[in-house]
């Protein structure tokens, strides 16, 4: 029997911000520092170029600056905001939440305004977009702020050529309101799987409560420092992501030929090219981000959408396919008609 699609939720994306960090770091430095051929770097990661943040450029000032340029765009003011959500891979502190930094940040830290995390991994701007699309759809809230700020730096080896070269910091906010029944925007689907068997493919071990300093100064540090299994990583977005494609645009009652726009994770240039290649999916609708900016890990999906509305003609109307997975492992997706 045909299921048929979920309804619409009225969600409109009425601005959008970005922050970069000044300092921008070429790949070949990377390739004088392992003594690499010039491009090695670059050809290897797909990433020429990434910020790197300053010492006083911290996740809740780049967040703020984001937040500050998606209020412009929106013609909103900060007093239009009723809740706040950080969606970071990565907290600034573990406590308090880094949504209430952000609040702080913003000069509404004596407003009252609610203020929490979600935190999917690379996936938290998606799952806190779906998230919002129900509280809006109930009335709960009217204007929300989502940020995604990150500072893969901290905590990436810099030493690892697998990984230190991929990463970039950087920051993106999006406005969302209820949408106004006549203007078509709205979230057509959502959709996250979890398989946890691989869950051990990208973690950080210390910071949390399992990997303590009692357990030596030396093992806490490296436990600090990101990992991660490339191979396992690819393994699982090869079996899992064509199935989950095809479940979630199953629930939009979509093909994927009716997409106007495709808004990938920008994982790494060869994981964008094996997206691309599995599923099919038609490279002059891909927005890509990574040449220029690297993985901003949950940043990097709002970024790609900023850039889509600002620089690749995405209009309103445009229906828009965000899809990609996270640590844990988990991948995301949504359909939504900008």
């Amino acid at each position: 029997m045909q299921v048929a699609p979920p309804p619409a939720l009225p969600l409109r994306i009425v601005g959008t911000g970005e922050y970069c960090p000044r300092r921008k770091v070429p790949s070949s430095a990377f390739d004088a520092r392992w003594n690499k051929p010039q491009g090695w770097t670059e050809r290897h990661s797909g990433v020429a170029w990434r910020a790197v943040a300053g010492a006083d450029e911290y996740a809740s000032a780049m967040g703020a600056a984001a937040a500050r340029a998606a209020l412009a765009a929106a013609g909103r003011d900060l007093t239009d905001i009723d809740c706040i959500i950080s969606a970071c891979s990565v907290m600034e502190q573990p406590i308090p939440c880094s949504a209430a930094l952000l609040q702080r940040e913003l000069g509404l830290g004596a407003s009252g305004v609610p203020a929490f995390d979600v935190n999917a991994t690379c996936l938290s701007f998606v799952v806190a977009l779906d998230l919002v699309s129900t509280l809006l759809a109930s009335g709960r809230y009217r204007c929300v702020l989502i940020v995604s700020s990150e500072l893969p730096s901290a905590g990436v080896n810099p030493d690892d050529p697998a990984t230190a070269p991929l990463f970039g910091d950087g920051a993106a906010a999006v406005l969302v309101e209820p949408a106004d029944p006549h203007s078509g925007s709205s979230v057509l689907a959502a959709r996250m799987e979890t398989y946890a068997e691989a869950a051990s493919a990208c973690q950080v071990r210390a910071c949390g409560t399992r990997l303590r300093i009692e357990d030596g100064a030396d093992a806490f540090i490296a436990g600090t420092r990101f990992e991660m299994d490339g191979k396992a990583v690819y393994r699982q977005a090869a079996a899992r992501l064509p199935g989950f494609l095809d479940r979630l645009l199953g629930l939009a009652g979509l093909p994927l030929a009716a997409i106007d726009r495709i808004i990938p994770h920008q994982a790494s240039g060869k994981a964008l090219a094996h997206l691309q290649r599995a599923l099919a999916l038609p490279a002059a609708r891909m927005s890509g981000i990574l040449h220029d900016h690297g993985n901003q890990m949950a940043a990097s999906i709002p970024a790609a959408l900023h850039h889509a509305i600002q620089h690749q003609g995405l209009a309103r109307g445009d229906t828009v396919l965000l899809i990609g997975s996270g640590a844990g492992m988990s991948f995301g997706g949504m359909v939504l008609r900008y």
